[in-house]
């Protein structure tokens, strides 16, 4: 009789833990600045391309002559000269010399710019549109170097264009409330598809005018007193910087798949006091 009453409070503790509802698991808040896939991606090709630098010396400067972006290659004068790649290289050294970089501190410096502003982009984006948009800003960054520098024999390399662009398309939305560059945002995802502001609206914002004033300023600095980095001297090609900030400012809602339409008002942090 002992042993069955022993059993029964723990009888009916079992039948009140069966009978409590099952809480619903928490959804996981994704981080900010967690990587997507794409710029995940993004970054192992520079990543891995940059081990061009373990070549025989007379191989990896033959890959940036190939590569590279050479505006002499366009000159059709009579002192143009034959470049290695030939007719190719004139096509695609407009998007290849974005994936090479000089050395490990010119790729870091890339890079870490690349992950605030690139990884809201990627997710707003997708993979497919995300690296359509980074070779054409590198192509819009080539242009504005070929503009300015129509013999020059350097080849330009580097991916600051492209990184140039992903900073002028996230401004478009990076300021507006939820956003990550707000107050007030939500997770990753959430923060990465607020509805953009018009290009039109965007120029009035005082936030997104005080972070041109910055952008530009900084670039004028870098080109005006002709300062260099990385350890060998590299000079920054600081036109095809605005020509890929141009580029991403200018057609970004080309590429943006984040509906305007049917959606509430984008709601501007610059009225906050």
């Amino acid at each position: 009789m002992g042993g069955n009453r022993s059993r029964e409070p723990l009888a009916s503790g079992f039948e009140l833990l069966e009978s409590l509802p099952e809480m619903p698991p928490e959804s996981p808040r994704e981080p900010i600045l967690t990587l997507p896939g794409a710029l995940t991606a993004y970054v192992l090709v520079l990543a891995v391309i940059h081990l061009r630098v373990l070549l025989p010396p007379e191989l990896e400067n033959w890959t940036i002559d190939v590569f590279g972006f050479i505006p002499k290659r366009y000159d059709s004068t009579l002192l143009a000269i034959d470049f290695p790649g030939g007719t190719g290289a004139k096509v695609w050294s407009f998007v290849t010399y974005s994936l090479l970089h000089a050395n490990l501190s010119h790729i870091a410096f890339n890079v870490l710019w690349l992950l605030p502003f690139g990884s809201a982009l990627a997710r707003r984006f997708g993979a497919i549109r995300f690296f359509l948009f980074m070779a054409v800003t590198a192509v819009a960054g080539a242009l504005a170097h070929l503009v300015t520098h129509e013999h020059a024999i350097a080849p330009m390399i580097g991916a600051s264009a492209s990184v140039s662009g992903t900073m002028a398309a996230a401004i478009r939305f990076a300021f507006v409330q939820g956003s990550f560059l707000s107050f007030s945002r939500g997770d990753a995802d959430a923060a990465a598809t607020v509805p953009a502001l018009s290009l039109t609206r965007a120029l009035r914002n005082p936030r997104v005018l005080a972070f041109l004033a910055v952008w530009f300023g900084v670039n004028i600095v870098f080109g005006v007193g002709s300062i260099a980095i990385g350890a060998d001297g590299a000079m920054v090609a600081w036109q095809a910087h605005i020509g890929g900030f141009f580029a991403g400012l200018l057609l970004f809602s080309l590429f943006d798949p984040v509906p305007r339409a049917g959606v509430a008002p984008a709601q501007d942090l610059s009225r906050r006091g």
